[in-house]
C-alpha cells in the first residue's frame, strides 16, 4: 500500500471545492481507461459536501457514472435514513447520470437485510462487469465518512462484519447505531479500489482522525483501508486535521 494523500483545507467549503476538481479528473480519467466511472457512496454529510460544487460541473461526463453505496440502511428509498435518498436529494436529482446506473438496495428485500445483501452482491457485481473468480470488484471510487468510534461505512468496532473476508456485501441487524439493520460493502472490496477518499469535516473527529491516519489503530475499522494497489486519500478541514503530524 502506498502511504496515504492528506490534503487539509481551512474550511469545508474548500473541501468541496477540492473535492469536485478531484473527481471530475478521477472520472475523466477512469472513462478513458475503461468507459466508465464507477463510484460508492457513504452517506452522512459526506453527499452534500460533495455535492455542493461537483453537481454545477458541466465538464464531467455524468452519462458514464454509476452510482453504488458503500452502505445502506434496509429501509425503502423515500425514507429520511435511506442513503439513496440522501445521494439523490443532493446530486443524482442535479445531474444526468441515468436512473439504471444508480445502484441501490432492493425494496422488496428490505425486511431481510441477508437476501437485500446477497441480492445488491449480485447487482454490483453485474454492473462492474465482474468476471474474475474470488476477486473483490475494483471500484475507480469509493467516498467514505468515518463516525467518532471510527466506524466507516456499517463497519463497526468490534463486529464480526469487520473480519468478513470472502463476501463483497455482508449484513447487521444489530448496529450501534440507528436504524439497526443494514448491508455493507466489505474491507476486501474498500481495498480493491483505485481510489479510496476519506472526506471528514468539523473538528469533532480530530482525535479519531490521528488515531487512524498517524496511529494505524487496528482496532478501529477505518483503519483497516489500506487499498492493494489502489490510492487512499484524506481530505480535511484544518480543524480535522489539527491533530495530524
Amino acid at each position: 500500500m502506498q502511504q496515504p494523500k492528506v490534503y487539509s483545507f481551512p474550511n469545508a467549503d474548500q473541501v468541496a471545492q477540492a473535492l469536485d476538481k478531484f473527481l471530475a479528473q478521477a472520472s475523466a480519467e477512469a472513462i478513458k481507461r475503461h468507459g466508465k466511472f464507477s463510484v460508492a457512496f457513504s452517506g452522512g454529510s459526506l453527499p452534500a459536501t460533495v455535492a455542493k460544487y461537483l453537481k454545477d460541473n458541466k465538464s464531467v461526463d455524468f452519462g458514464k457514472w454509476f452510482v453504488f453505496f458503500s452502505d445502506e440502511r434496509c429501509v425503502e428509498h423515500t425514507d429520511a435514513e435511506s442513503n439513496y435518498k440522501l445521494v439523490k436529494d443532493e446530486l443524482l436529482s442535479h445531474v444526468p447520470i441515468p436512473d439504471n446506473q444508480v445502484i441501490r438496495i432492493n425494496e422488496a428485500l428490505v425486511l431481510d437485510s441477508k437476501l437485500a445483501a446477497e441480492d445488491y452482491d449480485l447487482q454490483m457485481s453485474k454492473a462492474l462487469g465482474c468476471d474474475i473468480v474470488n476477486q473483490p470488484p475494483a471500484f475507480d471510487c469509493i467516498l467514505l465518512g468515518i463516525g467518532p468510534d471510527g466506524h466507516t461505512c456499517s463497519l463497526f468496532p468490534g463486529y464480526p462484519q469487520v473480519q468478513e473476508k470472502s463476501k463483497w456485501v455482508t449484513f447487521i441487524d444489530d448496529s450501534p447505531k440507528p436504524p439497526a439493520s443494514r448491508i455493507t460493502l466489505t474491507v476486501p472490496v474498500l481495498n480493491q479500489a483505485r481510489n479510496v477518499v476519506f472526506v471528514v469535516t468539523g473538528g469533532s473527529k480530530s482525535d479519531t482522525v490521528k488515531l487512524i491516519v498517524d496511529g494505524r489503530d487496528q482496532t478501529l475499522p477505518a483503519a483497516h483501508v489500506a487499498p492493494t494497489e489502489g490510492s487512499l486519500y484524506w481530505f480535511l478541514d484544518d480543524a480535522t486535521a489539527k491533530y495530524l503530524t
